[in-house]
């Protein structure tokens, strides 16, 4: 069983509907969860994401894979770390 999550934009007022409609046609959808607020769609069962990212899509929703944790958090250690090597640079410099 494979969780895929969706970064949607929704500005209606049936848009957690809509998305539920257009994901019930897909084989292998186990459970989807719609977060109106955060714009998050959590999809499980044994459905390649990129199927699921196609079915929104289809559905005339603005979407994308929702961006992992770990992305963040090595944008985050990427940053700190050229951060850190242009102060020594600017250091060794002076």
């Amino acid at each position: 069983m494979e969780t895929v999550e969706l970064k949607v934009v929704m500005a209606g007022y049936n848009c957690e509907q809509k998305i539920k409609k257009c994901l019930a046609k897909l084989r292998g959808i186990e459970k989807v969860e719609v977060d109106v607020g955060y714009g998050k769609v959590v999809v499980s069962g044994c459905v390649h994401p990129n199927k699921v990212l196609k079915a929104v899509r289809r559905a005339g929703m603005k979407a994308e894979l929702w961006p992992s944790q770990n992305e963040a958090l090595l944008s985050t250690y990427a940053a700190a770390s050229m951060s850190s090597y242009y102060s020594l640079s600017q250091l060794n410099n002076a």
